[in-house]
């Protein structure tokens, strides 16, 4: 005989098997009931049920003996459960996989055939795209909009999945990130009291676990309609603090088609970088808000269209559509991953070449940077703003940079304030994720003059100087061929020993300002003694060969105010020598991370 104590203190809820029953080994014969859940006690081997010592209902303690086991075989099935059914579904399972079915974009047809009908794709088609495949894990599916007070359940259900928001993590190129994708679909994805609760869950998530945000910004901004809440007008929602506190800590990326409004397009404009189709409108408040603050009745393409917001720089990348939105997202992520193998470049003897041997004949900066980087990796941010500047992610070997360069171009490559504006966020921007900075140099100089004034020059073009100045990323000086005063200084860090590398090609020049310029300016009233104008123009060609005989890459070599003159062709061996030497930026000496501008 075996006996058979009770596990734990409770009472004895239901007798399984009785006096003289037979039992399988591991089979329950009673049920104790303790603290509202019933514990089963089971058989230790085959046999039958002897000495049944309790009643159901008996109150029995911790090791009180129930019951004793009478060794014996027994028909297999006796007292056994039955084995459990694998593809059986039961009630409580059915109800859960039934909701959350009814989030998908298959038990809506007309919602999405309605999205594909004005050439969109929808929220989840958009997540799923971007995620690696089988990688993307929801959270909140089954929340609801909190309008129950004024709409039934099942309405709600079917009208509202997700609360108009769909996101989760998922591994984007192997990188765990954060996804939050309004859904346009629901409630013209507005912000609602469930989805602001979702979003800050996903942001608290990306903060603690150091994950990249992609955010799908498109919707109408506030809702008002919601109304299961105890909050007045919403300003204690911590979205926008939460988001905003990434600020400088994980990269996020923001991705809109169609209409952004209100608190969509300020998270929006939180981001570190905006990719945004053709048919994107942005703003701070929408038609709506618009007409009742009695400043005009406008469509909602006209309020911030693509063609107004690519151009003051609040758009840093514009796309065909949202699958190549989803694309310029991934890729740029890449860019701050660190260094990539398999890369491949151009012939680099082709550098040779490209910087005219004609002073006056302008260059394709852009064409140099396709060139010196690594093949299909350069990514270029803000074209249409600040054109004197470019500003752009690329690899060198596998190697993440970020690069900026004048663009002769525009204004001759004079820095002007917006481009001040467009390079020095860009540079706060790489060293706030330890990218190092590759500047291509060409620039007379800052634009000057009254005009320039007016843009608040003193103050924009200073952002360079003190951006430049507080860098803890390595920055890589490249003279390609002008490279002067102040604004060829600025291009330098502030100073052309602040580089961590300063060089120049063949083609560089270097002085306080324009070569012409300076001596027309120095010699004035020995130009104007000449009276036959040939004459005095012959003279000033002469003056100007003599400094530039004076100004050139070599003989400021010779001074050592650049480090070397290079070949062009040696550029990409020199930048990388240059990393590898570098050590990784140190922590800031106050604990605090850096902070992005959204400007």
């Amino acid at each position: 005989m075996t006996e058979v104590a009770s596990p734990l203190t409770g009472v004895v809820a239901q007798i399984l098997a009785g006096e003289g029953e037979p039992v399988a080994a591991g089979a329950a014969v009673l049920l104790v009931e303790s603290m509202k859940m019933h514990h089963e006690v089971v058989a230790p081997e085959a046999g039958l049920v002897r000495g049944l010592a309790v009643v159901e209902g008996e109150q029995v303690r911790e090791g009180q003996l129930l019951l004793r086991i009478e060794a014996g075989e027994v028909h297999a099935a006796a007292g056994a459960a039955a084995a459990a059914d694998l593809d059986h579904v039961r009630a409580d399972l059915a109800e859960a996989l039934e909701r959350r079915r009814r989030t998908l974009d298959s038990a809506r047809p007309a919602a999405v055939e309605k999205r594909h009908a004005i050439g969109r794709r929808t929220a989840r088609e958009n997540v799923e795209d971007l995620c690696d495949g089988g990688t993307f894990s929801e959270y909140g599916g089954l929340a609801l909009a909190a309008q129950r007070a004024r709409r039934p359940l099942e309405d709600l259900i079917e009208q509202t999945p997700g609360d108009g928001m769909v996101c989760g993590t998922g591994e984007i190129g192997g990188r765990h990130c954060v996804v939050l994708s309004y859904d346009y679909t629901v409630l013209a994805g507005t912000q609602g009291v469930r989805n602001h609760r979702k979003t800050d869950r996903m942001l608290e998530l990306a903060e603690r676990h150091r994950m990249p945000v992609v955010l799908f910004a498109e919707g109408g901004g506030g809702r008002p309609g919601d109304t299961d809440q105890s909050e007045l007008f919403h300003l204690v929602v911590p979205t926008f603090h939460t988001f905003a506190r990434l600020s400088g800590l994980v990269p996020r990326i923001g991705i809109v088609s169609g209409r952004c409004f209100a608190g969509n397009a300020a998270l929006l404009g939180c981001c570190d970088v905006i990719v945004a189709t053709p048919d994107a409108s942005i703003g701070m408040g929408g038609p709506a808000m618009i007409e009742g603050g009695g400043l005009g009745t406008f469509s909602p393409e006209e309020v911030g269209p693509v063609a107004v917001q690519a151009a003051n720089g609040v758009i840093d990348l514009v796309v065909d559509d949202e699958a190549a939105a989803v694309d310029a997202a991934r890729r740029l992520l890449g860019c701050f991953d660190g260094p990539a193998t398999g890369w491949t470049c151009a012939d680099q003897r082709e550098l040779r070449s490209l910087v005219p041997e004609d002073a006056r004949r302008v260059h394709d900066v852009r064409r140099v940077l396709e060139v010196l980087a690594d093949d299909a990796s350069v990514v270029e941010l803000r074209r249409d703003f600040g054109k004197t500047m470019l500003t752009a992610f690329a690899r060198v070997e596998g190697r993440p940079v970020g690069v900026i360069a004048n663009d002769p171009h525009h204004r001759s490559g004079a820095i002007d304030a917006e481009g001040s504006d467009k390079a020095a966020r860009f540079l706060q921007l790489c060293d706030a994720f330890a990218i190092p900075v590759v500047s291509l140099v060409d620039t007379p100089g800052f634009m000057v003059g009254p005009e320039s004034e007016a843009t608040a020059m003193v103050r924009r073009c200073s952002r360079l100087f003190l951006v430049g100045a507080t860098l803890s990323v390595p920055l890589i000086s490249i003279v390609l061929r002008r490279a002067y005063g102040l604004g060829a200084q600025a291009m330098a860090g502030g100073s052309f020993h602040a580089p961590a590398l300063n060089v120049a090609w063949p083609t560089g020049e270097f002085g306080a300002m324009g070569v012409e310029g300076a001596v027309r300016l120095a010699l004035r009233r020995e130009l104007e003694a000449i009276e036959d104008p040939g004459e005095r123009e012959q003279r000033v060609k002469d003056l100007v060969a003599q400094v530039r005989s004076q100004s050139g890459a070599i003989n400021m070599a010779t001074f050592f105010e650049i480090d070397d003159v290079i070949d062009p062709a040696e550029t990409r061996g020199r930048i990388v020598a240059t990393l590898r030497a570098a050590p990784p930026p140190p922590p800031p000496a106050d604990g605090r991370r850096r902070m992005v501008d959204a400007w």
